[in-house]
């Protein structure tokens, strides 16, 4: 089936953050991780079916869900899971949250490869721990890679009691191979580091490149997934939380009950089953048109924006770009941008004070001409 992703959808007014959190009507948002796409035609009919009964209790979660996510992982990444490891709560922010809970004491350090997913360092502290950074290093021109003695040091911290990973990696886009997550597991068990693996973005993944679940080399890692970034039903909320070993999952399950996140709604469900079951060929076109966003963004540059140097992007929708050239500042040039481009990008420091400075993160999941015209007026100032 073929799939319009160069349509343009009206999201303003929808109470849309990416779209209605603008002041102006002017502005153009590539900034939050939310895709302007339609979901899968599937996923619209389970709910639109759903929708149609009258009802909108409590909600209990049935056995073909449980079914659908284990059939997917298993022919999609050869994964298999079993039921007993798998727990759902509304999020993959609040699964976080809950696995820190569940694995650390307050004044523990929780240790991240920097640059990293906002939420990382806010959710790390309100469980009343610090943030260890690990900052990734960009290696040959090419990638960011690990810097593994550094690494080594920050797991050999008696206080470092758990790594949390982001795989594929937000911002810079990495997709982490088997080698490097082995290496990780390896590491963090001669120190008796706990490995949280933050996967939303695993559908994502840009041609050339394998998605590789940290469950499949480590099998007492906790593992935090969802379709909702790569189906784009964010809103839904719902994700799942799996565990091999059964007194961590004990442990989990407890904070989930403390933190009070254990219900989901009625149409959550029944589109996890939709995407799992009936959108494997929408999310395969999904990854294709993003890929040549990402292609139209490095030709863009090159040949219009010279000094932004746009990184690898390995997966997820999230282009990395160094901006150093421009601006020392780059909150205050994101800022400028949206000022007089009215183009809303994120700043680098976001995700790391100091390891993020000179980048912005721009989200490629839009058609492409909203893209293009994005990159026009930034152009335009940029000549300024």
């Amino acid at each position: 089936m073929a799939y319009n992703f160069d349509e343009i959808i009206e999201r303003r007014g929808t109470g849309c953050v990416k779209w209605d959190e603008s002041a102006s009507e002017d502005v153009i948002p590539l900034w939050v991780a939310d895709m302007d796409f339609a979901v899968a035609p599937a996923i619209q009919e389970a709910v639109r079916k759903r929708a149609e009964h009258p009802v909108f209790g409590y909600t209990y979660v049935q056995e073909d869900y449980y079914a659908a996510v284990i059939s997917w992982f298993l022919r999609r990444h050869q994964w298999k899971i079993k039921r007993e490891w798998m727990l759902y709560t509304i999020g993959v922010v609040p699964a976080m949250s809950v696995a820190i809970k569940a694995l650390t004491m307050p004044g523990e350090r929780v240790l991240i490869l920097s640059p990293d997913y906002n939420c990382f360092f806010s959710s790390v502290k309100n469980n009343g721990c610090e943030v260890a950074e690990s900052v990734l290093q960009f290696t040959n021109g090419k990638r960011f890679e690990i810097d593994w003695q550094d690494f080594k040091t920050q797991c050999a911290d008696e206080k470092t009691t758990v790594f949390l990973l982001c795989n594929p990696h937000n911002p810079t886009g990495r997709v982490w191979s088997r080698e490097e997550l082995r290496r990780m597991s390896d590491i963090c068990k001669k120190h008796q580091v706990r490995i949280v693996s933050d996967e939303i973005h695993c559908e994502l993944v840009m041609p050339g490149n394998t998605f590789v679940p940290m469950g499949t080399v480590d099998a007492d890692a906790v593992i935090l997934n969802s379709p909702s970034k790569s189906f784009n039903i964010a809103g839904l909320m719902m994700a799942n939380i799996i565990c091999g070993d059964a007194a961590t999952r004990r442990r989990l399950d407890r904070a989930i009950n403390i933190n009070e996140v254990c219900d989901v709604n009625p149409f959550a469900p029944e589109a996890v089953k939709a995407a799992y079951n009936d959108s494997e060929d929408w999310i395969d076109a999904l990854n294709l048109y993003l890929w040549d966003n990402y292609k139209a963004l490095c030709d863009f540059c090159g040949r219009h924006l010279p000094l932004w140097k746009v990184m690898p992007m390995e997966g997820t929708y999230l282009a990395w770009v160094d901006v150093s050239s421009c601006s020392n500042n780059v909150a205050a040039y994101c800022d400028h941008l949206l000022q007089e481009a009215k183009v809303w990008f994120n700043p680098g420091t976001m995700y790391g004070p100091k390891s993020g400075e000179g980048y912005l993160r721009i989200n490629l999941a839009c058609p492409r001409s909203v893209l293009m015209e994005a990159l026009k007026r930034t152009e335009n100032v940029y000549r300024k």
